[in-house]
């Protein structure tokens, strides 16, 4: 996916990795047939199989919301993922040939899920889009009408999370580094591409912990209502983030009863 007109400079490197996903995603997993070329079209949706996903191999696809173009797609991205999701409505059209390979959309998810770094990396994929589409949507709107989803530039120090707070994002930091604080202690890092402060968004509790950037860092935020939406689309992707955020809450349980006997001990 590549944005159109003008974007956040930051949001360069996040689109360059996303670009390389889908083919990691896909290795090892055989096509469901022959290459499918498609003449041009103004209504690419219309001709594309509902039981099948498709890789990009060649030519260009022009994405617009409200007959306004928004983004294209091009080589090594994915076509047919969303359908069905609720995101913003897409039109899809193509000016010149494309070349497509197809994949049955079953045989993709159960390749995907069979193994916990492709999950992993099918969320971080699904999380970086609708970031970007998020901010190209927010870019549609008049300056004081826009709201604070898709990017942000912290500097060192600033709180990216307070404990004790309502969950109304989970974020991703794109750029940088973070340290996390229960009780004023440090309890552990939030390294880059890391998932967090999605466990509050699950529960409706408040913040358990405070985050602070440790370095100049770009974050990237996801509204609560799309992240709960993306999840619930596809309880799989609800399925492992849990678990990966229960390995990292065992982790911090460790650290915060161990800084606990430390501070008795004193």
């Amino acid at each position: 996916m590549y944005l159109l007109g003008e974007q956040p400079a930051y949001a360069d490197s996040l689109i360059n990795r996303l670009q390389s996903i889908p083919t990691q995603l896909l290795e090892g997993l055989a096509p469901a047939g022959d290459h499918v070329l498609i003449d041009a079209t103004q209504d690419l949706s219309s001709v594309l199989a509902g039981h099948q996903l498709f890789l990009l191999e060649s030519g260009q696809v022009q994405a617009s919301i409200d007959q306004r173009p928004l983004f294209y797609l091009h080589e090594g991205d994915l076509l047919g993922l969303r359908r069905g999701s609720e995101q913003p409505a897409w039109h899809l059209r193509c000016e010149t040939e494309l070349s497509l390979i197809p994949y049955l959309r079953s045989a993709v998810f159960q390749h995907i899920y069979a193994d916990e770094q492709r999950a992993e990396l099918f969320l971080q994929y699904l999380l970086g889009q609708t970031a970007l589409l998020a901010d190209a949507v927010a870019r549609l709107k008049p300056p004081e009408f826009r709201s604070s989803n898709g990017f942000r530039r912290v500097d060192t120090g600033e709180v990216l999370i307070h404990q004790g707070d309502e969950a109304d994002h989970v974020f991703v930091i794109i750029e940088g580094h973070a340290q996390a604080y229960v009780d004023g202690h440090n309890v552990g890092e939030v390294p880059k591409d890391e998932i967090f402060g999605a466990m509050a968004v699950f529960t409706g509790e408040k913040r358990s912990a405070s985050v602070i950037a440790s370095e100049p860092s770009t974050v990237m935020l996801i509204p609560k209502e799309q992240f709960l939406s993306l999840t619930m689309s596809n309880p799989r992707i609800a399925h492992s983030l849990i678990e990966s955020m229960a390995r990292r809450i065992d982790l911090l349980n460790k650290e915060v009863t161990r800084l606990h006997a430390l501070s008795n001990r004193a």
